[in-house]
């Protein structure tokens, strides 16, 4: 309970703060509108440049989830919660009392509360929603398993599917469970599968709110998501057909059970709330300047009704616990205040060099930096960027519409860059930490964040990802 406290005393200080400085800053209605916006974009004019050194409390946070449980374990999993709140107070007090920009820190912490309001309810809805299949595992079984969450991940969105599946996915594997297993289904339910629609993950929900046409994405991306996914799923299928440990001499009854529809209620709950946004529907009230919105409000509702609602039985049976998303919590609020210095400088640059960046580079720079900060406003900056280039606004929804129009092959590489590279490390996506959480508490020895993207990322998602870049980016269009 003392480490919610200081986790809610912190979030408390920001809200009090910005109602002290409201009178001096932009219009009050921003913050609301903070979930869509980056606070670069509509606030940083107004404040100078951080300075590149307010980079290393998010570079020190970083280091230490990528080492903390591979060298100094015990200590890493006792203080993590007071690491990343102390981390993210520092850059906090520079914004404060240095740069004197309260509107960055209302932007971050509006979008946090989005993030965490999402991911916890998906998280708690779906750990009363019992699917259990009765089935020997096969890599063809785990294949067709990884195909459905990559399709069903543009209907609930990729932390949804993730929620889903993940579970029933560790049971079927239970007797031949190894760590490949789990990097695979990030990479293709978590990540890459969530590409053909803007429900499908953050970055494309956040070009839909700008202004991108709904099945803009399906249209221009499918193309591109199909030969990727399913060479990830031969890949996989190929890794999985070679391991041949662990003889399972399991009876099975080839039954498949399907439990907690109530559930899917709330799931479907969570999916409708996603849109009730005032930038989405001008019915939708604002609630500024408080840093959350109706939509915020129904998520965290749901978490408290689907949890009380749901049935004991099957929480036990899916081993339901709150420490997966505990852990969420804890590390993205420091990964969100440390990480604005980041987003602040690389806008610039990406805005300052956006004439002379080409397709290609788009892809590769908004992909790379997805990979190691949050996929969602890297999307912005560099939409932003792309926007810029040809003298558009990302703020106006006739340039954005224009620009999916006449340029289609830059919103295009954005797009698969921000969604394809999240998959890149342990943080690039939301449900990725989460999905290894989980993992770990089941007992799967899962690999550090630096043995993740040297023992798979790089090896399996780089050479995909210049497949794609040959293919479809190795131009000066």
């Amino acid at each position: 309970m003392k480490k919610y406290a200081i986790l809610i005393f912190v979030l408390t200080t920001l809200v009090l703060v910005q109602n002290n400085y409201a009178s001096g800053q932009t219009d009050s209605s921003a913050v609301t509108e903070s979930s869509v916006m980056s606070a670069e974009e509509s606030g940083s004019d107004e404040h100078e440049l951080p300075s590149p050194f307010m980079v290393i409390p998010f570079v020190l946070l970083l280091t230490g989830i990528a080492t903390g449980p591979l060298f100094y374990s015990h200590f890493w999993e006792h203080n993590y919660p007071k690491i990343a709140i102390a981390l993210g107070f520092v850059t906090t007090i520079y914004y404060l009392l240095v740069l004197r920009d309260t509107l960055s820190l209302m932007h971050t912490l509006a979008e946090y509360l989005s993030f965490i309001a999402l991911l916890s309810s998906l998280f708690i809805a779906s750990g009363g929603i019992l699917i259990k299949i009765d089935k020997a595992s096969t890599p063809l079984l785990n294949t067709g398993i990884l195909l459905f969450g990559a399709v069903i991940a543009n209907i609930i969105g990729t932390t949804g599917a993730s929620m889903l599946l993940i579970r029933p996915f560790i049971k079927i594997n239970q007797n031949r469970i190894k760590a490949y297993h789990i990097i695979f289904f990030i990479f293709i339910v978590s990540n890459i599968g969530g590409a053909l629609t803007p429900i499908g993950d953050p970055p494309l929900f956040l070009g839909y709110l700008r202004g991108v046409d709904f099945f803009w994405f399906v249209d221009n991306i499918w193309y591109i998501w199909l030969p990727t996914v399913i060479a990830l799923l031969l890949i996989f299928y190929f890794i999985d057909n070679s391991d041949k440990s662990g003889e399972d001499t399991t009876e099975y009854t080839e039954k498949f059970e399907f439990k907690g529809l109530r559930n899917i209620g709330f799931l479907l709950i969570i999916l409708i709330s996603v849109f009730l946004d005032p930038g989405v529907m001008s019915w939708v009230p604002s609630l500024a300047p408080l840093p959350f919105g109706i939509r915020e409000i129904i998520m965290f509702s749901v978490c408290y009704f689907a949890y009380k609602t749901s049935d004991d039985d099957i929480l036990r049976a899916n081993e339901f616990e709150f420490e997966p998303i505990k852990e969420v919590a804890y590390l993205f609020v420091g990964i969100f205040a440390t990480m604005i210095p980041a987003l602040q400088l690389i806008s610039h640059e990406a805005n300052v060099l956006g004439d002379k960046i080409h397709a290609g580079e788009f892809f590769w720079a908004t992909g790379l930096l997805s990979g190691v900060l949050d996929n969602a406003p890297t999307y912005l900056n560099f939409l932003s960027a792309a926007l810029g280039k040809y003298g558009m606004n990302v703020n106006s929804i006739a340039d954005v519409n224009e620009f999916q129009t006449l340029h289609p092959l830059y919103l295009q590489a954005i797009s698969v860059g921000a969604v394809f590279f999240g998959a890149m490390t342990y943080i690039g996506n939301g449900p990725n930490f989460m999905v290894k959480s989980i993992s770990e508490r089941a007992g799967i020895k899962m690999p550090s964040f630096f043995a993740y993207v040297i023992k798979y990322s790089l090896p399996i998602l780089i050479p995909v990802f210049t497949l794609v870049w040959l293919i479809f980016y190795n131009t000066e269009g």
